[in-house]
């Protein structure tokens, strides 16, 4: 159970108990994403979870799977740690340090004097870092559900259309198939606005020539999914399939550089360096890839300056791109599992051009 690693960590810290309150962090252990709560983990296992009335009914359905001690709240979330805290005689408390706002802590100082806090790190990230074999069932259902909506979308992809209507549509789409929610906001672009690695879905309308690319993601769980594809409408330039072959190109080195024990930034300049050798490096302008769980952005970078290393376990994204301003942009993105037999794709689709 994940609440047996987070003993694991208040005991190697040599403290008392622990407190998350960070969405993410709380789902790892609860099953589920409270929007505000509590989890209170103790050196002994014992651990809680306090909500509001809200969340009461799923917080006590979660527990018959996750052993913990639901408490709803009669004041604040904060006074019933402080009972909690009381009760167990806790006088070292781990909190994430990394995540909690400032008037969070400030409160938590002023509720709990006498307690020292113990910063938690990257601990718990480390740990999330690390997948197991359940959670790669849900990335991988999730990754399936946005696919199949792709695919559909992929039917309505037409000149006169507009981005903001088809990434409406891809939404809808993908709720249909069986998403709990986007990942973040599609991003669904044509034309010159893919030079935009992160550009909003606006009034553009597809012309004949145009690439589009679809940035996308379902969630199943609590888990993401995260894909990117560009395609062509109707017909595409020798430059722009000379252009779509090199980043494809340069995503298979990236690829194949990805294994444990592999730098981050290794990992990042062998995608780099096949762009650079036709001089578009210039033209790549964000990180190689990242770390998708829990949140759509969570664990490593595949950056030029990271110094972390890849470990089994890792799921991340592999998405190079080139962009060039009032012209056109080009991104690939698969994501990939390090699982203990090696390199796993989790991403289907094709990534041969396709011209619709």
């Amino acid at each position: 159970m994940n609440k047996d690693k987070c003993v694991k960590i208040i005991n190697d810290l040599g403290a008392d108990g622990l407190i998350l309150c960070d969405e993410a962090n709380m789902h790892y252990i609860c099953s589920f994403s409270p929007s505000e709560g509590m989890i209170f983990i103790l050196n002994d296992g014992t651990a809680y979870h306090i909500v509001d009335s809200r969340y009461t009914e799923t917080a006590k359905n979660n527990a018959k799977l996750t052993g913990l001690n639901v408490i709803e709240i009669s004041k604040g979330f904060i006074d019933e740690l402080k009972t909690l805290i009381d009760k167990h005689n806790v006088k070292s408390l781990i909190f994430e340090d990394k995540t909690i706002s400032y008037s969070r802590y400030i409160q938590l100082n002023e509720k709990l004097s006498g307690v020292d806090f113990v910063k938690l790190g990257d601990g718990l990230m480390r740990i999330r870092n690390r997948k197991d074999a359940e959670e790669i069932v849900y990335m991988k259902k999730a990754n399936a559900i946005a696919e199949k909506a792709f695919l559909e979308l992929l039917n309505h992809i037409e000149p006169g259309k507009s981005e903001k209507e088809l990434a409406a549509y891809f939404d809808y789409l993908m709720a249909k198939n069986g998403s709990d929610g986007v990942s973040f906001d599609t991003i669904l672009l044509t034309g010159t606005h893919t030079s935009m690695p992160h550009g909003v879905p606006g009034e553009k309308k597809i012309k004949s020539g145009d690439f589009v690319l679809f940035d996308f993601g379902a969630t199943y769980k609590g888990y993401h999914s995260d894909m990117t594809r560009t395609v062509a409408v109707k017909s595409a330039s020798v430059e722009m399939k000379e252009a779509y072959e090199l980043v494809r190109k340069a995503q298979k080195a990236g690829i194949t550089a990805l294994k444990d024990g592999a730098k981050c930034a290794d990992v990042y300049k062998a995608a780099y360096d096949v762009l650079e050798e036709k001089q578009m490096g210039k033209y790549f302008r964000h990180s190689l890839g990242h770390g998708v769980g829990l949140e759509i952005h969570e664990g490593f970078n595949a950056s030029p300056n990271s110094k972390d290393t890849y470990e089994t376990g890792n799921v991340t994204s592999i998405e190079p791109g080139i962009y060039i301003p009032d012209k056109f942009g080009i991104r690939i993105e698969d994501v990939l599992y390090l699982s203990p037999h090696g390199r796993e794709n989790l991403s289907n689709i094709t990534k041969n051009l396709i011209i619709l």
